[in-house]
Formats: C-alpha cells, structure tokens, sequence
C-alpha cells in the first residue's frame, strides 16, 4: 500500500509543478489533492521519494521537484492519456484532410502539433527508404524530351526530365512504361535494382540507351531522395515565460535542434521502442543540448500499415506528458489515415 501510495504522491508532485511551475510543498499537496493520509505522512512519502531519487529540493525551498528519474516512473506508469474532444478529433481531421500534396501535409501536421503542444513538433518526412514504388510514368515532352515521374506509396512524387540525342518514339516510350510499372509497382526501393535489370534484355539495341537513361534516372533519384528529412515548427515556444524551464538558457536545446542528424538519431533509436508511444526523459535522449528536455514520438504508416516514420513534440522535463502523448498519437493515426487513402 506504501508503494501505491507513495506512487500516488509522485503523480500529484508531477501533476502540481507542471501547472505551476512552482516547487511543490507537503501543505500544497493536502490542500489539492485527497490523498486520504494526514500531512506527516505525506512529508514520510516525499521523503523517501527523494530518498529513492524520484524528485529532489531545488534550493532551500521547502518544496520539492521531479527528477528525470521521477518524471520516468510517472510516465511508465501512467494508466491513461487525456482524451481528445470529438471537437478537437474533427479540427485535427478538417486541417490535414485540406492538405493537398504531401509537403503541405507534412506542413500543417508540424504546426498542428505545436499547436495543440505549445512544444517544439517534430515531423519525419516518410523514408524513400521504407517505402515502396506505387508508379512511373513516362510523358515525352516536345520531341526529344521525355518527363519521369515516380509516385511511392506514401504519396512523394519526385520528377527529372531526360534530353535524348534523337527523337523520342512513342511506342518504346509505352512499352518501358508498362514494363517499368510490371518490375516496380508494390517493390520496397531497395529491390528495385534487381527487378530492372532484365528490361535492358527486353528491347532493341538502338533503344538500350533510352532503357539505360530512365533506369539510371530512377534509380539515382531515389538515391537522392532517400536522406531522411525532420521538419520543425514551435521552436519559440521553448523560451515562453521567459525560459525558466532551463537552468542556464535555450540556447544548446535550439543548437541541438539545428543539428538535424541529432533528431535523425533520437528517432530512429525511439523507432525500436515496443511502445506504442515512446518518451525519452532529460539524459535518457544522450545529448548534452537536450538534457533538460523530454521527448514524446510516436510512428505514422502507409497502407501496408508499415511505420514509415516518426513524428513527435519536444519540450522542457516540465511538460503535460498524458497530454503531449494523446497530441502526437492523435496527428500520427490522421497522417496514416491520410497516407492510406
């Protein structure tokens, strides 16, 4: 029963400072909390918390604040996430269903998570890596000009015009489009190299230069395409209130944020989490810049129902974890339901 309850303190301790910021005492935690035990024993309870190392006394405050490790059993043991509104279901599905590319969902996904957050959002464009080819179409454009286009199922659409040294003829044109589409619809990107190597065989010699280009041109773009990419909104909200959520100041979060190649490693780290929402607390994220920050990120999919990437919201160790959770989940399952359709 000690245990439950002690637990019980910790929530309320965690709960306390993140509305207001403020270190929390033993008479603020009777007066807002029923907790159903008298004042001396909740003065036992936080001092074996702070004993055990769950929350610790900032200064000579009578007060006490959670630490990371205190903010990591919070967060292990939380039973719920806040739920959504159906009127904050519908904002989020109205303002991505009018996204009309996948840049633009990507966009209003990254504003609507510092939004709902007031955090730092995260959003990881769909890897070209773990995606697969839906279609290539071919489209000659004057006489010796042909358009390549290339369509994955996550809903990129990538393009590269080709100039030959001779007229282009229809009918090859359609029948490397047709043939292209046979060796690649459905294929995960790094297969394609081995379904296109028997087209060469499949047309005349005068044509395998054309064969060879387009091939090359898919395959190069892909290449090309495939380094992972974040998109970041929200970063001035890290210094509202003036940034008293850091020690020192914001500036190594945001010079940690600049490095893309750091969030690029956090992401894919917290991929290979078995939770379905994973949080990564203050040195848990192994980066000196984020030591003061927590990080919330769940994975999105495509119609195969593969995560293809990750999406997630920043902020200080002070922050609505149940909230931030139900926020990310929340835009993650709409950008699945929107890759899908």
């Amino acid at each position: 029963m000690s245990e439950d309850r002690r637990l019980d303190v910790l929530r309320a301790i965690v709960e306390d400072y993140v509305a207001t910021r403020e270190p929390v005492g033993s008479r603020a935690l009777v007066e807002r909390h029923a907790l159903g035990v008298s004042p001396a024993t909740i003065r036992n309870d936080m001092a074996a918390l702070e004993d055990a190392g769950y929350i610790a006394q900032p200064h000579t405050s009578a007060g006490r604040v959670p630490t990371d490790k205190g903010y990591r059993l919070f967060v292990d043991r939380l039973t719920t996430v806040k739920p959504m509104s159906a009127a904050e279901r519908r904002a989020i599905g109205e303002f991505l269903d009018h996204a009309v590319d996948l840049d633009d969902v990507v966009d209003r996904a990254v504003r609507l998570i510092a939004q709902l957050t007031g955090q730092v959002a995260v959003v990881q464009y769909p890897s070209l890596r773990r995606s697969a080819l839906r279609h290539v179409e071919l489209v000659t454009v004057g006489a010796r000009h042909l358009l390549v286009v290339l369509i994955t199922d996550t809903g990129r659409v990538e393009q590269r015009t080709l100039e030959q040294d001779r007229d282009v003829d229809e009918s090859v044109v359609a029948q490397l489009r047709a043939r292209l589409n046979v060796a690649a619809t459905g294929r995960r990107l790094s297969e394609l190299p081995d379904a296109f190597r028997e087209l060469h065989d499949a047309f005349a010699p005068e044509d395998a230069p054309l064969v060879r280009q387009v091939v090359a041109v898919v395959e190069e773009t892909l290449a090309q395409e495939s380094e992972e990419r974040v998109v970041l909104a929200g970063t001035a909200n890290l210094a509202r209130g003036g940034g008293v959520d850091f020690a020192h100041s914001i500036g190594p979060v945001l010079e940690a944020l600049e490095e893309q190649v750091v969030l690029l490693r956090l992401l894919s780290e917290m991929a290979e989490d078995q939770a379905a929402v994973s949080v990564r607390i203050g040195r848990e994220t192994q980066h000196e810049g984020l030591l003061e920050t927590s990080f919330v990120t769940t994975g999105y999919g495509d119609e195969s129902g593969a995560v293809v990437a990750r999406v997630g919201s920043l902020g200080p160790l002070r922050m609505d974890y149940p909230g931030t959770m139900t926020a990310v989940r929340a835009v993650a399952r709409y950008l699945t339901r929107i890759l899908a359709g």
